[in-house]
């Protein structure tokens, strides 16, 4: 059996009755949307979406400043006040 990953489910044939009317009782949950009692897909609103993408552009971010930071040896000083 597949996880699913929260609490507020519906069935396809529900979804397509009316998805306005799932995404708004929904507030800020996702909703899984399932197909043969599997989920077929995730719904989140558009500040939900907004907070997943702004979360993996910071992890990205740490990654490069990780990578940066195993090279700090052959980083080159720079005053900004010059620049």
């Amino acid at each position: 059996m597949e996880p699913i990953y929260t609490d507020y489910s519906v069935s396809m044939t529900e979804f397509k009755r009316n998805p306005a009317s799932i995404l708004r009782d929904a507030g800020t949950r996702p909703v899984a949307v399932l197909n043969h009692n599997r989920p077929a897909f995730y719904m989140v609103n558009p500040e939900v979406f907004e907070s997943l993408v702004e979360e993996l552009a910071d992890r990205d971010l740490l990654e490069v400043a990780r990578r940066r930071l195993a090279h700090k040896d052959t980083a080159i000083e720079v005053d900004v006040e010059q620049i």
